[in-house]
C-alpha cells in the first residue's frame, strides 16, 4: 500500500468563523415571484442559512466521519481521499463506491456497516464487502482540482486506486455521477471487476410494455413524470451550455450529454456476458430487467455483485 498516506479530517476553527460572519451579513434580495417560480424562495433561503448558523452541528459530523479510517493518495497528478473501511470476514469482496455530483462520500455513511459487517447486523456474512469510498476530484477531501478530469479518467483513476489496495477483483457500484463512473471502470479495469450495480439513473425501457405488471406500470409513469417535470434544466443544460438551465452555473461537460440528452438510451443494468439473459421468462424479460423496472433487481441490491449476474452497464 505504498504512497497511502493517513487522512484526519479536520476543520480550522478560522474557517467556521468566516462562514459565520459571512452568513450573517447576507444581504437579502426582495422576493420575486410566488414558491419556487423563479428560483429559491426567500423564506427557504433564509431558513437554511438559519440553520447553518445555529442548529447544524458541524462537530459532531467531523467526529462521525473522523472514526471511519481515510487516506489520501496522488493519482495522475491529482489528491484522492477515500475511505477504506475493511470487513472482519476473510472472504469479503472489495466494493468500490462512487457518489452523485453535487455530493460527497457522506452519502455513503449510513450503509457502512452493514455491507462491511453483515455478520453484526444480523446479515449472512457470505455478502461482505471490503468498502473503498473515494470523493470524486474536487469534491470534499479531494482538492485542489487539477484540470482535465472527466468520467473516464475518474474511471481509470478507480482502476489504479484499486490496485494500489492491492484488490485485483473487487465490484464498483454508484448512483448519479457514479452511475457513469462504475460502469465505465467495469469497461477500462474487465479484468478486474467481477460487477457492477448503479442506482439513480433515469431511464426508460422500449419495446411492448403491455405485459408489465401494476407495480411496474407505476414505477414507468413515475420516471415519466420525473422526464417530464423533474429534469428541466438537464434538458435545457444540453441545448444552452450549462448544467442548471442558463442560471449562471458554469456548464460540467458531459453530464448533460449522458444524463440529459438521451434518458431513453441510458440502460440501469446491463448484462456483463452482453447477451440477453434469460431469467425470467426469455429475452423480453431481460430487456424489462436491462431498463431497470423489475422489483427483483431493486431487491438484489448490493450483494447482487457476488453472484454475478447482471451488472455492466451497456
Amino acid at each position: 500500500m505504498a504512497d497511502l498516506r493517513p487522512f484526519h479530517p479536520r476543520t480550522p476553527p478560522e474557517a467556521l468563523d468566516d462562514l459565520r460572519r459571512r452568513l450573517t451579513a447576507t444581504r437579502w434580495p426582495a422576493e420575486v415571484g410566488e414558491g419556487w417560480e423563479r428560483g429559491v424562495p426567500l423564506g427557504y433561503l433564509k431558513g437554511l442559512a438559519e440553520r447553518w448558523l445555529h442548529d447544524y452541528d458541524r462537530a459532531a459530523w467531523e467526529a462521525r466521519i473522523a472514526a471511519l479510517p481515510q487516506f489520501t493518495t496522488v493519482i495522475d497528478g491529482q489528491n484522492i481521499h477515500f475511505l477504506h473501511v475493511r470487513s472482519p470476514e476473510p472472504g469479503a469482496l472489495p466494493l468500490i463506491l462512487t457518489h452523485g455530483w453535487p455530493g460527497s462520500f457522506v452519502e455513503f455513511l449510513d450503509i457502512v456497516g452493514p455491507p462491511s459487517d453483515p455478520r453484526a447486523h444480523g446479515g449472512d456474512p457470505a455478502d461482505a464487502f471490503h468498502l473503498v469510498i473515494p470523493s470524486v476530484p474536487g469534491f470534499g477531501y479531494s482538492t485542489p482540482l487539477s484540470p482535465g478530469w472527466n468520467h473516464a479518467r475518474i474511471a481509470r483513476a478507480w482502476a489504479e486506486l484499486m490496485s494500489r489496495l492491492g484488490y485485483r477483483r473487487y465490484g464498483a457500484q454508484g448512483g448519479d455521477t457514479g452511475s457513469i463512473v462504475s460502469p465505465e471502470l467495469g469497461r477500462v479495469d474487465a479484468d478486474h471487476v467481477v460487477g457492477v450495480h448503479i442506482n439513480g439513473g433515469l431511464a426508460f425501457p422500449d419495446g411492448d410494455l403491455a405485459d408489465l405488471s401494476p407495480v411496474e406500470a407505476e414505477r414507468i409513469a413515475a420516471a415519466e413524470r420525473l422526464r417530464a417535470t423533474g429534469t428541466g434544466s438537464r434538458h435545457a443544460a444540453g441545448a444552452r451550455g450549462r448544467a442548471d438551465g442558463g442560471r449562471g452555473v458554469p456548464h460540467r461537460p458531459g453530464y448533460p450529454a449522458a444524463g440529459g440528452a438521451r434518458p431513453q438510451r441510458r440502460a440501469l443494468v446491463g448484462v456483463r456476458s452482453r447477451r440477453a439473459l434469460r431469467g425470467d421468462g426469455g429475452p423480453r424479460s431481460a430487456g424489462r430487467r436491462r431498463a431497470g423496472v423489475l422489483p427483483g433487481a431493486a431487491r438484489r441490491s448490493l450483494t447482487a455483485i457476488t453472484r454475478r449476474r447482471i451488472f455492466v452497464y451497456e
